[in-house]
């Protein structure tokens, strides 16, 4: 791990992984020392760095780029953390290189040099990469095929070794360290989402939808206090619907062990701008609900902890 500091030499990031070719870390991360909160925000889909040798490779950079990424949610992230004094873990490897909320395995061989490995077998389990969109995203609608040519094997390894596994190692790491202080810890894997479309003339289309792999990946109580906040709020919410949260939730989240996660979509129009590109004049109100809604849940996830009857932060 490498260290940022501040002005005043205190720590402030460490960084971790490698983006191939680039020569930079794949993740940015930050835990306060007092770990003031049970509460830990992850941005796997914020990374917009991209080295050259990746953008030769794509027949439209600029057009996937947008449509793969979470436009600034990993500036979103970094505020709603300031805030709320939570953990934060922000990927800077881009999702057009390795998405990090798929399984290593989901992969569309078809687009590989060579094919899959003679070990290999096929798995029913998280397959995304036949939309097109798994590990490395292949088609996008309105596009079609990414990139030029194949990545090869060497390129895929490089990919999963450098940014998938110490990314997952370390989120881990995070999520352990905060359920050994409070007792229980929740993650809150946050996305953008386009806005949704009304299913009804009258009817305000969320703007906001929360994720919990429908039930599985957080105590139910953690999933209603979610929805009330968001309710008392006048912010119009979604419960799994479209989006019930992905392999990040799969892999972190164990209730039964004082762990729980939901994955967090937060509609673009609500911070950025027109053009879905740039933060708008909106974002540090999101900011601020945001971090109100983490603080709203740090404190049921704070009561799970004291109810398993494991060691706590003072209060």
């Amino acid at each position: 791990m490498q260290h940022d500091t501040d002005k005043a030499g205190e720590s402030r990031f460490e960084s971790g992984g490698a983006i191939p070719g680039a020569g930079r870390a794949a993740f940015r991360m930050r835990m306060p020392d007092d770990i003031p909160t049970p509460v830990v925000i992850a941005a796997p889909h914020g990374g917009r760095f991209y080295p050259d040798t990746l953008t030769e490779g794509m027949r439209k950079p600029g057009y996937a780029a947008l449509r793969l990424e979470d436009r600034h949610i990993d500036t979103l992230a970094e505020a709603v953390a300031a805030h709320a004094g939570a953990g934060l873990l922000i990927a800077d490897a881009p999702r057009a290189m390795l998405d990090l909320n798929r399984a290593s395995d989901d992969v569309d061989w078809d687009m590989v040099e060579g094919g899959a490995p003679a070990d290999y077998r096929k798995s029913l389990a998280n397959r995304r990469s036949r939309s097109g969109l798994g590990l490395v995203p292949r088609r996008l609608a309105g596009l079609g095929e990414i990139w030029k040519r194949p990545v090869s094997r060497e390129e895929l390894r490089e990919r999963v070794d450098g940014i998938h596994q110490p990314y997952h190692q370390a989120l881990g790491k995070m999520l352990e360290r905060v359920r050994d202080r409070w007792g229980a810890a929740l993650l809150v894997d946050l996305h953008s989402m386009p806005p949704l479309k009304r299913r009804f003339p009258d009817e305000r289309a969320a703007e906001f939808v929360l994720g919990d792999r429908f039930g599985a990946s957080c105590d139910s109580l953690l999933s209603g206090r979610a929805l009330q906040f968001f309710g008392s709020e006048g912010r119009p919410a979604a419960h799994n619907r479209p989006y019930a949260g992905g392999y990040v939730l799969d892999r972190h989240a164990q209730p039964a062990r004082g762990i729980h996660a939901i994955q967090l979509e937060v509609c673009r129009a609500a911070y950025l701008d027109a053009a879905m590109v740039e933060p708008s004049a909106r974002m540090p109100a999101v900011a601020k609900l945001l971090a109100a809604f983490v603080r709203h849940m740090a404190a049921g996830a704070a009561a799970l902890g004291r109810d398993r009857g494991l060691p706590l932060a003072a209060e």
